[in-house]
């Protein structure tokens, strides 16, 4: 349900939580999704622990980088269209600041070895996170033989075939829905 009498205060609210969101991850959208996470579902309780999987499905299957449609969906999801502009607006301000201020004495010096550390460094930090993201939603989302396999063919062909993710998803959806309606419901529509 969209709170549509929202005060300043849970506007404020919205914003920091995902200006804090988006100050402390590297990595991307992907590697923000834990932080999203434990903000959203552990720490304030927006999203259900059940509901989270769905929502990180849905903003991954839309276009645009997946911590933005996530924080627009969850800010929408509080405070209808304003609640989703000060997420988006508080997860993408950090980053925006941080380009603005460090591009120009990062690229002049590139080529300093504390720099090409500092960036090794923080590729090996994303890997790891982006691993938990796997293994968390694995869990949440493998729940039996049907599952696992959908997700190995969706892996395999990704990985080994080359295969755009946005067909993937396609056929997720379609399969989801072909497995809904013969096994689950019993019948197809």
């Amino acid at each position: 349900m969209i709170a549509m009498n929202i005060g300043i205060n849970a506007l404020f609210d919205i914003f920091i939580t995902f200006f804090k969101i988006g100050s402390f991850t590297i990595g991307g959208g992907l590697a923000m999704i834990p932080l999203i996470e434990r903000e959203t579902v552990q720490n304030k309780g927006w999203i259900k622990e059940e509901e989270i999987s769905d929502v990180i499905s849905l903003c991954q299957s839309v276009p645009g980088v997946i911590a933005i449609n996530i924080s627009i969906f969850i800010g929408y999801r509080r405070a209808g269209l304003i609640g989703a502009f000060f997420a988006a607006l508080g997860v993408i301000l950090p980053s925006f600041l941080i380009i603005m201020l460090l591009s120009n004495i990062l690229l002049k010096n590139y080529s300093n070895p504390y720099v090409q550390k500092i960036f090794a460094g923080a590729k090996v930090g994303v890997t790891a996170l982006l691993a938990a993201v796997l293994i968390k939603l694995s869990r949440q989302i493998i729940k039996d033989v049907y599952s696992f396999i959908v997700a190995f063919c969706a892996f395999a062909a990704v990985i080994v075939f080359d295969v755009h993710p946005f067909i993937v998803i396609g056929f997720g959806i379609i399969l989801g829905i072909i497995y809904y309606n013969v096994f689950i419901r019993g019948k197809v529509k």
